[in-house]
C-alpha cells in the first residue's frame, strides 16, 4: 500500500512538473506574459521574470505589452453637475446606475461582472459628498484599514486610494503627494510630473499630471493623491497594446458627464485573477464614465459600504478586514 501511494505521489508530481514546464514555455504566450509583466511590476522580485527567461525573450514581452500614459488633464468644463433623479436613460446600464433605490438617495451598490470576475459598482449621486480619507498620521511605520478611517470619518462607502512605500509588509509612508482641502498633508518632495487624481472645489474629478503646488494655486484642486494610470480622459480611453499588467484585483474611480461619481472594486487573487485594463474600461465605459482612474489594487482592494467589508480582499486580507492601506475615497456626511 505504502509503494503504491508512493507511486502516485511521484506521478502526481511529475505531472505537475509537466504542468508547470509546459505552461511556461509551451505554446501559450499568456502565461509568460502573465508570469514576466507580474514579476516585473513587483517591487522586490523582478528578478523572477529573469529565472525562468532570458533577457532577450523578458524585453521582447516588455516591448509587446504596454500602455501609452494619457498626460492631459481634464477638462472639467466639460462636467456638468446634476444631482436630480433621472427618468430617462440611454441605456440599460445607464438605467440600472441611475435609478435609485427608494430608501437610499445618495448611493447605489451594484454586483457586477467584470470579464468574469465579481465586481461591485457603487453610484454616487452627489459628488460634493465625495472627498480623500487617510491615515491619520502619515508617515509612521504602519498604516490603517479603510474600514478605520471610513468609521472615523462617518463614511457611507469608502474605497482605497494611492499607494505606499512597501517592503512587503506596507507601511505608513505614502507615495507621492497627498491633498486634503487645499492643502498638501503629505510629498515625496516637488514633482511636476505627478499623476495626480483629485476633486476641485466644485466638485469635478480632475486627473492630470503636475505638481500639486500648481494644481492648487491654478486648477482649483480640492483632494487628492498620487497613483495611475489615467483610464479614461474626456471620454478618451488609455492606450493599451497587448496586456501589460494582466488580471489583477483593481479599484478604480470614475465621473459622468452628469457629475455621478463611481466606484468600481473587482476581487480577485495575486494578479491571477480579476480584472485587466482594458476590463476595468470597458465597464467603465458602459456605465457613461468620461474620466477615470486606476486606484491601487492587488491585496490593497478595498470596499466598504455601511462600516462593513463589502468585497473579497485578495490574499487572505479579508479575514484581517481589509489589508492596511494609506488613503482612499470616501462618501461623506456634509
Amino acid at each position: 500500500m505504502f509503494k503504491k501511494k508512493s507511486t502516485y505521489l511521484i506521478l502526481l508530481i511529475d505531472i505537475i512538473a509537466f504542468a508547470c514546464f509546459f505552461l511556461a514555455y509551451g505554446p501559450f504566450g499568456y502565461f509568460r506574459n502573465l508570469f514576466v509583466n507580474t514579476a516585473l511590476k513587483t517591487m522586490h522580485h523582478k528578478y523572477f521574470a529573469y529565472v525562468l527567461y532570458s533577457e532577450k525573450t523578458v524585453e521582447h514581452i516588455k516591448n509587446s505589452n504596454y500602455f501609452v500614459r494619457i498626460s492631459d488633464s481634464t477638462n472639467t468644463d466639460s462636467i456638468v453637475i446634476d444631482t436630480k433623479e433621472k427618468t430617462k436613460y440611454k441605456n440599460e446600464y445607464e438605467k440600472e446606475l441611475l435609478t435609485r433605490d427608494k430608501d437610499n438617495q445618495d448611493y447605489k451598490v451594484m454586483d457586477i461582472k467584470v470579464g468574469g470576475a465579481d465586481g461591485h459598482l457603487v453610484a454616487i449621486y452627489d459628488p460634493s459628498k465625495v472627498h480623500l480619507i487617510s491615515k491619520q498620521q502619515l508617515g509612521t511605520k504602519y498604516g490603517e484599514r479603510v474600514i478605520t478611517m471610513c468609521q472615523r470619518e462617518k463614511g457611507l462607502v469608502c474605497i482605497n486610494g494611492g499607494g505606499f512605500k512597501d517592503s512587503g509588509y506596507g507601511s505608513g509612508i505614502p507615495n507621492g503627494y497627498v491633498v486634503k482641502d487645499g492643502k498638501i498633508i503629505w510629498s515625496d518632495g516637488y514633482n511636476s510630473k505627478a499623476e495626480l487624481i483629485g476633486f476641485t472645489y466644485d466638485n469635478k474629478l480632475l486627473l492630470t499630471t503636475d505638481s500639486a503646488e500648481n494644481a492648487i494655486k491654478n486648477k482649483n484642486l480640492r483632494d487628492a493623491l498620487e497613483f495611475g494610470p489615467f483610464l479614461i480622459v474626456n471620454g478618451k480611453p488609455l492606450e493599451i497594446v497587448g496586456d501589460p499588467w494582466g488580471k489583477a484585483p483593481r479599484v478604480a474611480i470614475a465621473q459622468r458627464k452628469d457629475g455621478v461619481v463611481m466606484f468600481l472594486v473587482v476581487d480577485g487573487e495575486n494578479y491571477l485573477f480579476g480584472a485587466t485594463l482594458k476590463e476595468m474600461i470597458e465597464t467603465l465605459q458602459k456605465y457613461g464614465a468620461y474620466n477615470a482612474a486606476n486606484l491601487d489594487g492587488g491585496t490593497s482592494a478595498t470596499l466598504i459600504v455601511n462600516n462593513k467589508l463589502a468585497n473579497n480582499p485578495a490574499g487572505g486580507a479579508k479575514s484581517t478586514g481589509g489589508r492596511y492601506v494609506i488613503t482612499g475615497w470616501g462618501l461623506l456626511p456634509q
